[in-house]
């Protein structure tokens, strides 16, 4: 019977210059599986060049005596260390695990920060309104849970930007908080110990549905700099971000973070980096 760590992680080498082009992973004879490919990709190109030169590309194992698990583990990491040198399609296991490549020159949520930026749309509607999220502390979400999932995927640390749109061609970005407590309903939401009904409301709807799945659900959020709804940030044709999602990441919205940095006189790296 074979031992269980029988894996190896394995490197294809070009002859002509020693460059690495291909890694892979496997067991048994599978490193010189590649040899015998005859579809038509970047990988065997490479090998039929080689061979043009009346030489073989050279196969050697880096790593051995290893879990599967483990084996991709290897793989994946040194596809991402030489990244586009390689012939490899980099993807599958472990592939949400490493930093997307020329990302080097930017802060990274969950690589350089534990926790993300994102955007949330309050939405307001007969069960809330930006003006019991702002003089209370929260964001809310409900009245079916494919609206109210989104948020219970806040986790504490979480730098969100609330955006409100008041009509249609009206809104802007109202407040940037950091969530303190995960998403729970709203007859679960505490503040100072009381619940949220000790406290005066300008939408008593925030109730509906409370007794099942379809409850607002709300996460607590202290917020860094808030706004009046008539106060939004905005700025027409300079394309900002928006979307009619609940929650989405600003990752990539690097003109968005700028301009919000700006208005509300913040630095997001600052807010990450205050763990």
């Amino acid at each position: 019977m074979k031992e269980k760590n029988s894996h190896y992680v394995y490197v294809y080498i070009d002859p002509r210059n020693y460059e690495e082009f291909y890694f892979g992973k496997g067991k048994d004879k599978r490193k010189d599986a590649h040899l015998t490919d005859t579809s038509d990709n970047e990988k065997t190109n490479r090998i039929a060049d080689i061979r043009k030169e009346n030489l073989e590309p050279i196969i050697k194992v880096i790593a051995k005596d290893l879990s599967e698990s483990d084996a991709f583990l290897i793989e994946k990491t040194l596809i991402w260390k030489l990244g586009k040198t390689l012939t490899n399609i980099s993807s599958g296991h472990f592939a949400d695990k490493f930093r997307p490549h020329n990302t080097m020159h930017v802060n990274l949520a969950h690589f350089d920060f534990k926790n993300g930026l994102y955007y949330i749309n309050i939405g307001e509607c007969e069960t809330r309104v930006w003006q019991d999220c702002k003089n209370y502390g929260f964001l809310a979400a409900g009245q079916d849970p494919k609206f109210s999932d989104p948020l219970k995927t806040l986790e504490i640390g979480d730098v969100v930007v609330a955006y409100l749109k008041l009509d249609k061609n009206l809104g802007g970005y109202v407040g940037i908080g950091k969530v303190t407590e995960k998403a729970c309903q709203v007859n679960d939401f505490k503040i100072d110990g009381k619940s949220l009904s000790n406290y005066p409301l300008e939408c008593e709807g925030i109730y509906t549905n409370s007794d099942n799945v379809n409850s607002e659900y709300l996460v607590k959020v202290e917020w860094i700099n808030s706004v009046d709804r008539k106060d939004g940030k905005w700025k027409s044709n300079s394309n900002l971000f928006t979307t009619p999602a609940i929650k989405a990441s600003l990752q990539n919205q690097q003109g968005t973070v700028d301009f919000l940095e700006k208005e509300f006189n913040i630095k997001f790296k600052d807010l990450m980096l205050n763990e």
